[in-house]
């Protein structure tokens, strides 16, 4: 059966196995185990990377959705992986909880987005895997072990896991009461947010920017606490305006326009950068992190230390300016804090999270080369779900831990019974 990610860029024809619980996934890799197959989980495919990708046999969690248990006094709450982040956000917020902190897209499974290193932005906020307490893990043999601190060495691991450790079937999370946040937009110069992005980093709880390539126009997006009786919602015709018609419908005739005009590119860009206007409102949380996306793109990502996004920048800038690159989607600027998981980019580094786009049907190979080779300079970390051309050599002096994870992984898959060539490329074969 045919299998394609969300951004059309990854597809396989593998064997297709629906467990409805985690047993039924234990004994279906302890049975990939003895007849010598190759297994691997897949959750909603909103990775632009082939870690989802099977050769052989592909796991599908759709049917393992929902909430287990949740205790609002302490917060603790256990799901099942392959919930979706939009279903768990709605089921959270019903019993007055959240998130400490989100991404911009919600349709990520739990497993999926907390075992890739997907990360929101705030100076004071880890990535989602820092709020795993506990996760159910099925080795490559086919047994169950629940994993948390009690184990230090495999729960530093398994929590940015890459799938390559065992199929993770529950994860149970430190959620915090449900909380509001005002978000203020406003559009601006590269000239004067770029040179102060430190302190705008400290000064919200969240922060981030979008440079439009071509142009020395920024969007920026500040995200701040409010009291819960603080109800200023943005107007239905301006969510409707701004998020549904310009971002996504005339965003989207647009590219498929460009693509055939390459040169209009970049003063589109120009165009769009001053038709956006200021805003702002309140919602409760995940309203306001998650934006939108129905207009398809590929992108590549990466960590670099806190005090060189401005270099990476003005070298990102000046690389457009003088390549004249067709680029139609922002850059997006974003920061969070350290954390202890041994593959998470942000393994005892403060980051900014540099990301670059490119519409899904354009080419995207020598703007994200650059990307690449700038990053490099700075000891960039690629997100493991976003392109990068990166390999198992190279990424053991970006990971001060990555000898540790594949020794790990040695043990508890000496078979390979859960890799693909995208693992053997990022963790050795």
């Amino acid at each position: 059966m045919v299998w394609t990610n969300w951004a059309g860029n990854v597809t396989d024809e593998a064997q297709v196995r629906r467990p409805r619980t985690p047993e039924a996934v234990a004994e279906l890799v302890r049975s990939a185990a003895d007849d010598g197959r190759r297994i691997r989980p897949v959750g909603s495919g909103h990775s632009f990377t082939a870690i989802a990708r099977a050769d052989d046999l592909r796991l599908d969690l759709a049917h393992l959705s929902g909430i287990v248990s949740a205790d609002r006094g302490t917060g603790r709450v256990r799901v099942l992986a392959g919930t979706p982040l939009r279903v768990l956000n709605q089921a959270l917020d019903l019993l007055g909880l959240a998130m400490p902190n989100l991404g911009d897209i919600d349709a990520q499974t739990v497993a999926g987005a907390t075992s890739t290193g997907t990360h929101g932005t705030g100076v004071a906020l880890a990535g989602l895997s820092a709020g795993i307490v506990g996760l159910r893990l099925v080795t490559a043999d086919g047994s169950q072990r629940w994993v948390d601190e009690s184990d230090p060495e495999l729960f530093g691991a398994a929590r940015v896991g890459l799938g390559a450790l065992g199929v993770i079937t529950e994860v149970e999370l430190a959620c915090i009461p449900a909380y509001r946040l005002r978000a203020v937009e406003r559009p601006d110069s590269l000239d004067e947010v770029l040179p102060r992005i430190q302190e705008h980093f400290d000064a919200h709880r969240h922060f981030e920017m979008y440079w439009f390539p071509g142009t020395r126009r920024v969007q920026t997006k500040a995200n701040d606490l409010v009291a819960d009786d603080v109800h200023e919602p943005l107007a239905p015709w301006r969510r409707r305006l701004d998020d549904e018609l310009l971002s996504n419908t005339v965003f989207g005739a647009a590219n498929r326009l460009l693509t055939r005009t390459p040169r209009a590119v970049l003063p589109f860009n120009a165009i769009a950068a001053r038709a956006l206007t200021e805003r702002s409102y309140t919602a409760p949380s995940h309203e306001v992190f998650v934006t939108p996306r129905t207009v398809r793109f590929v992108e590549s990502e990466y960590a670099v230390p806190r005090e060189a996004v401005t270099d990476v920048l003005t070298d990102l800038v000046a690389w457009v300016e003088r390549r004249r690159e067709p680029i139609s989607f922002p850059v997006e600027v974003r920061v969070a804090a350290p954390d202890d998981m041994w593959l998470s980019t942000g393994y005892e580094r403060a980051n900014a999270y540099i990301a670059v786009h490119q519409y899904h049907r354009g080419d995207h190979r020598a703007y994200f080369a650059a990307f690449e080779e700038i990053v490099a300079a700075h000891a960039g970390r690629p997100h493991w779900g976003k392109l990068h051309t990166l390999d198992a050599g190279q990424l053991a002096g970006l990971y001060p831990r990555h000898a540790d994870f594949v020794a790990l992984r040695d043990r508890l898959d000496p078979d390979r019974v859960l890799t693909n060539d995208y693992l053997d490329r990022v963790l050795g074969a």
